[in-house]
């Protein structure tokens, strides 16, 4: 299986006044057997995107959900209103969980998302899974590295009502490829080197390209998160242990974070906008 296109129809940055943008994230990914949705965003706004940059939705096979927040499954019922065939793969907890943020007050991130209606086109996951050949899902995260700081305003509701720190359980690893590897990690809310260090040790296969946001947020209204030198420890193990890997970041990766680390892994960081489009 080759990848041949990465396409992203929703971020929270935009290159061009032609593509909508919001605080979501959602990526068009075509091999030579496969078409895949990596994610929905928030809204619909990916299908108007999706129009001007010549994807059809309507040919995906497989759609990706990351992780159980509204920026990412948000747009998955706009989605199946629009493609009848595609498989729709998430974590069997997401269904019977609500979210929160505690980030400008508190506010829920869960979604309305009507399982019942769509739940045959739904494969749960609650393992390690092989979807197909060469697309491959992963859940138990290694815990040897530390976890992303912004998760501390992110919260989950107990059966009683309790709000209680998201321990990200819900959180997914998506790969791709059979000698080649793509590795995407959603948010990275399990942490970027424990996502990378689970595959590696699940798989031999050399990771060429990891794609997705590192939940490294930029510091605002004097709540600080990672410190420029606890992201260029980051970079350094990165630059130390995957040195032929190419990074296309976005989305929850702040521009503190990605100056930094561009600083390390130079050209093998690379921003990604809505509207990028690569060929690889």
């Amino acid at each position: 299986m080759n990848i041949m296109r990465i396409v992203v129809l929703a971020d929270n940055r935009k290159i061009s006044s032609d593509f909508q943008i919001e605080h979501g994230l959602c990526i068009y990914i075509e091999t030579d057997q496969h078409k895949i949705l990596l994610d929905t965003g928030a809204s619909d706004i990916f299908i108007q995107n999706a129009k001007k940059l010549g994807v059809n939705l309507k040919a995906v096979d497989y759609v990706f959900i990351s992780h159980g927040h509204s920026d990412h499954i948000g747009g998955l019922s706009f989605f199946l209103e629009l493609n009848t065939k595609a498989k729709v793969i998430m974590s069997s907890v997401i269904q019977n969980q609500s979210y929160f943020s505690k980030r400008d007050g508190l506010h829920s991130i869960s979604t309305k998302f009507d399982f019942d209606t769509y739940r045959k086109r739904i494969i749960f996951v609650d393992k390690e899974l092989l979807i197909t050949d060469g697309i491959q899902i992963y859940t138990n995260q290694s815990k040897k590295c530390a976890t992303p700081l912004g998760n501390k305003n992110l919260f989950k509701k107990e059966d009683n009502g309790e709000l209680i720190l998201d321990d990200f359980n819900h959180e997914l690893i998506f790969t791709i490829g059979k000698e080649k590897l793509l590795v995407y990690t959603g948010c990275a809310h399990n942490g970027l080197l424990n996502i990378l260090e689970t595959v590696t040790m699940s798989t031999s296969i050399p990771i060429n390209w990891v794609l997705g946001g590192f939940h490294l947020l930029a510091p605002r209204k004097e709540i600080l998160y990672e410190s420029e030198s606890e992201i260029t420890a980051i970079g350094n193990a990165l630059q130390s242990q995957y040195s032929k890997t190419i990074f296309l970041t976005g989305h929850c990766t702040g521009e503190n974070a990605f100056t930094t680390l561009s600083q390390i892994l130079t050209n093998h960081l690379i921003q990604f906008y809505c509207g990028y489009s690569e060929n690889i």
